[in-house]
């Protein structure tokens, strides 16, 4: 649970609201407390769906169906008012993590773990049965894994078996991976048994970690479950027989659930997997998954990301719409993750061990990093700041770059107008590197004096890959990309070594240049080449699997991510999973492989020895690069987090969020030290640049869209 939020209403229809249990694109999910002393989870729909009818029939749908179902193994409703301005639903609290948050973190369930959620389920289906009701969403975020069995939840897209529902969209809603063959085919014609296909799908994820249909996109997923034959490799064999009738294509041949049940309850209760059916794979299952955010290199400067545009882009074209996929944002009943670390290290908004140091004269202030300039912008939508001691400069809209006073926010030189909405390369030794494009087939990068902005001298660079600055010079990549050219603080080059013929970009990691390689003209379609470039030529280092992500270094050494998957994805918002961490040593080239507890998934930075793992939905992992070991995990509900700033003075984690919502993690613990309310109007463009956090001294300095501002590490006052 977070703390209530600014707009946040105190209570709703008579509860007192404690603090938030959760969030999602239709509503907020909040603990509440009656009179009585009772909890509740709250359920409150956001106010532009409230003045949608067909989204409010739908909501009383929800309200009606899980009113009609009353089982020891669901969540049931206590109150509603779907009439009020802004709808709302109260079901009895029910803390426990859910399926996926509990196989993410344990991993798959043994036998006992299954027979007893399969027994549960199925009670829990029998009961929605007999309410005459079809669930049409069982999945493993739908179930919730309490101390006396699961509880389903979320009736939010559940139908009633006479089919009185809501027809007027004709869209499938459900979750693909989870959907039976008739729903995907005919959404309105769906009968009980549509939830024993779900189940097996479900129980499949539970024994190995996987749906049974997982792929890299909805489209193919929905595919497999109608046409596809079920990958049950990994499944117990004991459970194997029930599962395969489960999944059959033909509705009218799944057992019965008193069948099923029948079945589980002959199931053996040892706490032993049992080995898969021989010709069924063992090997470790895939998770849809990938990295959404390439990771900072490690440069001279601090930075806010990357910097610098992404040129080369998967582009899916002339697919058709095979399927109509929506989700209904969050459910009815909300799961509570315990403990994630043992609470040797309460957070607290204390003052740390040492005042903090702020640059001279420093204030909160915010700045518009926007200035209206003529002719044709270049946009790479990917603006940011990069900072050296107390100086700040940064890019932004109508610029290229600018420094900033830290202590105010005042802007004390600007510079360069194409292209503009990108950070500065870094700074080093008196100098702000940035980029210049005079015209759409010329590329530079310009050497700027820190203290006044004025040119120092260009060089002509590639129009595709980014230029890094490491210990000793900036390694670019030659007009031509036939080879890497380093320059020294002067402009004078200092040695040109020859590409290869193929794939090649430059890179730095733990202050080293690198370069890094794969066959063919796209990076990630063949193994990645680590190479060591210098006067003359490359040098082989190591060779990495297929989408191995450079994270930087840790003691000297260069450290990847490796995939667990590396197929190709087109798809918006896919994160990739990754397994293991790959820590290659430059002398040898050996390659040491630490693997992770569990796949893991989000944008991955390392500092100072912690490789954080962001996801989209604002669940941070902590894991140590020496030993891959899970150290905390934390669910926020502040979605859409920019990568980490780390405070070792206050042992504290930072994020920015889009709209501007800072947020303070324990780097001990992961437990939430403090947050901020969003800023009033941050302007136009924060759904189109990514956020940025960094620290200058102990000053927390963040964007959101082009609005610059900072706030104290002590948080909100």
């Amino acid at each position: 649970m977070t703390p209530l939020s600014t707009g946040d209403p105190e209570s709703i229809g008579g509860y007192t609201l404690l603090g938030r249990l959760g969030a999602g694109g239709m509503g907020v999910v909040y603990l509440g407390v009656a009179a009585s002393g009772r909890q509740v989870a709250v359920k409150l729909v956001h106010g532009p769906y409230a003045q949608e009818e067909e989204f409010r029939t739908r909501f009383r749908q929800e309200i009606e169906a899980a009113r009609r179902v009353s089982g020891a193994f669901t969540a049931p409703v206590v109150d509603a008012d779907p009439d009020a301005d802004q709808p709302w639903m109260a079901t009895l609290y029910v803390p426990g993590l859910n399926l996926a948050e509990v196989v993410e973190r344990d991993g798959p369930l043994s036998l006992r773990e299954l027979r007893a959620l399969g027994l549960g389920l199925t009670d829990a289906l029998r009961d929605i049965q007999r309410a005459g009701l079809v669930h049409r969403d069982l999945k493993p975020r739908n179930v919730l894994m309490t101390e006396d069995g699961p509880r389903v939840i979320d009736f939010g897209i559940s139908r009633a078996a006479d089919h009185q529902s809501l027809t007027t969209t004709g869209r499938m809603i459900g979750t693909p991976p989870f959907m039976s063959p008739e729903q995907l085919a005919a959404p309105r014609d769906v009968t009980p048994a549509s939830d024993v296909f779900s189940l097996g799908s479900l129980l499949v994820f539970a024994a190995v970690g996987t749906g049974p249909f997982d792929a890299d996109s909805p489209y193919i997923t929905g595919y497999q479950v109608v046409f596809g034959t079920p990958d049950l490799g990994g499944v117990p064999e004991a459970l194997l027989g029930i599962v395969e009738r489960c999944l059959d294509k033909d509705p009218a041949a799944r057992p019965e659930l008193t069948d099923i049940h029948r079945m589980l309850r002959a199931l053996p209760e040892s706490g032993a997997t049992g080995p898969p059916k021989t010709g069924q794979s063992a090997k470790p299952r895939r998770r849809p998954a990938s990295r959404s955010a390439a990771t900072p290199s490690a440069g001279a400067a601090t930075g806010l990301g990357t910097g610098g545009r992404r040129r080369t882009r998967m582009l899916l074209t002339g697919l058709g719409a095979v399927l109509a996929v929506t989700a209904l944002g969050i459910g009815v009943g909300v799961s509570v993750s315990g403990p994630d670390t043992p609470a040797t290290a309460p957070a607290t908004a204390s003052a740390s061990a040492r005042p903090a140091s702020l640059p001279d004269g420093w204030r909160p202030w915010r700045a518009g990093l926007r200035y209206d300039v003529k002719g044709v912008p270049l946009d790479y939508d990917s603006p940011g700041c990069v900072a050296q001691g107390s100086a700040l400069f940064c890019g932004g809209t109508g610029f290229t770059a600018a420094r900033i006073d830290a202590a105010s926010g005042r802007t004390l030189w600007r510079a360069g107008t194409r292209p503009q909405g990108t950070q500065p390369v870094g700074v080093r030794d008196g100098l702000v590197y940035m980029y210049e494009e005079p015209d759409d087939r010329t590329r530079r990068v310009v050497a700027l004096d820190a203290g006044t902005g004025h040119r120092r001298w260009q060089r002509d660079i590639s129009t595709s890959e980014e230029a890094v600055l490491y210990d000793g010079g900036l390694l670019t990549l030659s007009p031509d990309s036939s080879s890497f050219v380093a320059y020294g603080p002067s402009g004078k080059e200092l040695w040109r070594a020859p590409s290869l013929d193929e794939y090649c970009a430059p890179s730095v990691l733990g202050g080293a240049p690198y370069a890094l390689c794969s066959a063919g003209s796209e990076p990630g379609r063949t193994p990645l080449r680590l190479m060591k470039p210098g006067p003359g030529g490359l040098t082989g280092t190591a060779t990495l699997p297929k989408k191995a992500e450079a994270l930087g270094a840790v003691d000297g050494q260069p450290l990847f991510l490796a995939p667990q998957t590396a197929k190709d994805v087109y798809e918006a918002g896919y994160e990739r999973p990754y397994n293991a961490l790959l820590r290659v040593a430059p002398g040898t080239g050996q390659v040491r492989r630490i693997p992770l507890a569990h796949p893991l998934k989000g944008a991955a930075t390392l500092v100072d020895g912690v490789v954080y793992f962001v996801r989209s939905d604002g669940s941070v992992t902590a894991v140590s690069a020496d030993s891959g070991r899970q150290l905390w995990r934390r669910t926020t509900d502040v979605e859409s987090l920019s990568a980490p700033a780390v405070s070792a003075t206050y042992k504290r984690v930072y994020f920015s969020n889009r709209f501007g919502r800072l947020l303070a993690l324990d780097s001990r613990t992961g437990a939430e030290v403090w947050r901020t309310s969003a800023l009033d109007d941050p302007g136009d463009k924060v759904q189109s640049y990514p956020p940025r956090v960094l620290l200058v001294k102990d000053a927390i300095v963040a964007m959101a869209g082009d609005t610059a501002f900072s706030r104290s590490p002590d948080g909100p006052t």
